[in-house]
């Protein structure tokens, strides 16, 4: 079977509305896909004009100037932590201030150092017990002067005796306090 002329040109014509229908479907779906995808990226960029990237700067900047800061303050207690535990040194802190607040000490004693952690810190504690008589007021300003000047201690108990009226025995307190040095573990 012979094809004529006007089929060939028939069957040519239908490959060639085929392809183009093809083509144009193909186009249409591709255009479509592209505004949808335009959109998405017009709402992506509206979504990401929203967000304030400068108050994160701001506060990274604040953050890294409290975390210096901190750092800083944990340094200088460090140091101050770092200190010898030499009982000279506490003797003669309790004695400067006994004497600069007028009171006596009658009684001094330590026990063992023991290790604890300080708000996570290794330290060795070292209790102290000291008995001091004088007068009421003085006994007062001479503990929280202790408790000031001992920058690596604290008054942890105080116990105060006050003398009856008829004056014999003078007011005396017995004073607990520990003294921190910090420890590398």
């Amino acid at each position: 079977m012979k094809l004529s002329n006007k089929s060939w040109l028939s069957v040519a014509i239908g490959f060639f509305l085929i392809a183009s229908i093809s083509l144009w479907f193909a186009y249409s779906q591709h255009i479509s896909e592209q505004k949808h995808l335009k959109e998405d990226l017009a709402s992506v960029y509206s979504r990401l004009n929203l967000i304030q990237f400068e108050p994160l700067a701001d506060k990274q900047g604040e953050l890294e100037r409290q975390l210096v800061a901190t750092m800083a303050q944990s340094e200088a207690a460090r140091e101050t932590l770092s200190q010898p535990m030499n009982s000279i040194i506490i003797s003669d802190i309790l004695f400067r201030t006994a004497e600069a607040n007028s009171v006596n000490i009658t009684e001094i004693s330590s026990s063992v150092a023991s290790r604890v952690a300080l708000e996570g810190v290794p330290c060795l504690a070292l209790p102290i017990t000291a008995s001091v008589e004088g007068e009421i007021n003085n006994l007062v300003a001479f503990i929280t002067q202790l408790n000031n000047d001992c920058a690596s201690g604290v008054v942890t108990s105080v116990d105060v005796d006050i003398s009856y009226p008829d004056g014999v025995a003078k007011p005396s307190a017995s004073i607990q306090m520990v003294i921190y040095s910090y420890q590398e573990s």
